[in-house]
């Protein structure tokens, strides 16, 4: 009686999860186009949504810092809507923490669902514009990303650090993705921060649009021993890896030392757990579906998110961690 009673409560607890995934409403909060975060996260609602899992949808956005904002803003529980969002790691661990300056007087309650890619920082350029380390960036025509994005934030960071002040750039531009590109192939700028994931396809698409005008792509080498470099590191220990974009990726001539950080896939604190749950497995019950479709998401695997729980400054969903447990990745 006892085991069927038990069988009858799991029963009971899989209906009810059932109803309120299908009462409530998600929505993704991505990237701008051209970018793997916008990919990514559209992909992830429609797994969510083909799967029945929960109806969700993708919004494009300026990606970190707007998407933290929209999960502390315009969630709102009582009318079961929930914000999801693809977030870089240092972005999320100031909103969460209130060290950012748009979350100091209210931080944004934030878990992890799962880790999804390392994303690579990218300072892009070509052969032709004399820059050739973070110092050369001085007087030149420098994009830092879109406002609001944590690419920006980022990049600003890694300038602080270096002694660069974005105020002396010859040119200081604030653009997305893609107007990034067009801006460095019709030489309107002479370099663009972009953290993502490898390979973004835009860099790629730019890669060939710069041969075309017989200009070839460059990566602006970030190593470990650059003075600026080394003390964004010292201040941000634990987020941010040494490591190499490989010269095959964009067809460069060396391999290219820089960051990575590994993106998250976050959800309010609020979100109920059996939705929580719900939708990690079903996004992990589905990834054939999500390799095929964004490349960098090969390394969205559950056993890449369960060595991070635990670890992390930011706690993972207890939802999210169930799935894991359940796998038998997490004690």
């Amino acid at each position: 009686m006892k085991k069927l009673a038990l069988v009858g409560m799991l029963v009971m607890g899989l209906f009810i999860g059932q109803a309120q995934a299908q009462s409530a409403k998600v929505l993704v909060a991505t990237g701008g186009i051209g970018g793997v975060y916008y990919y990514y996260g559209t992909q992830v609602a429609e797994i969510l949504t083909k799967n029945n899992a929960v109806p969700a949808t993708a919004i494009q956005t300026a990606a970190s810092v707007d998407n933290m904002l929209l999960i502390r803003d315009k969630t709102d529980s009582d009318k079961k809507t929930y914000f999801l969002a693809t977030v870089l790691p240092d972005t999320a661990y100031f909103t969460v923490t209130g060290k950012h300056e748009k979350f100091g007087e209210k931080p944004v309650k934030a878990n992890i669902l799962w880790m999804m890619y390392p994303n690579y920082l990218h300072v892009v350029t070509t052969n032709q514009s004399g820059i050739k380390n973070l110092a050369d960036l001085r007087d030149k025509r420098v994009s830092t990303g879109a406002p609001g994005s944590g690419t920006e934030f980022t990049a600003l960071n890694l300038l602080k650090a270096a002694g660069i002040n974005p105020q002396d750039f010859k040119k200081w531009e604030k653009l997305g993705a893609k107007e990034s590109d067009e801006a460095l192939a019709n030489g309107t700028i002479d370099a663009y921060f972009w953290s993502g994931g490898l390979p973004t396809g835009s860099i790629v698409e730019l890669a060939n649009t710069l041969k075309r005008k017989g200009m070839n792509l460059a990566l602006v080498p970030l190593p470990k021993t650059d003075p600026g470099v080394a003390a964004f590191m010292e201040e941000f220990k634990g987020l941010a890896d040494p490591t190499l974009i490989s010269k095959d990726v964009y067809g460069l001539t060396d391999d290219v030392p820089t960051l990575a950080f590994w993106n998250m896939f976050v959800g309010p604190e609020n979100l109920p757990e059996e939705l929580a749950y719900t939708i990690t497995k079903t996004v992990f019950e589905n990834l054939d579906t999500l390799h095929a479709s964004v490349k960098p998401s090969k390394d969205t695997t559950a056993e890449n998110t369960a060595r991070f729980v635990g670890t992390t400054a930011i706690p993972f969903h207890p939802g999210a961690v169930r799935y894991f447990k359940e796998k038998g990745l997490v004690k």
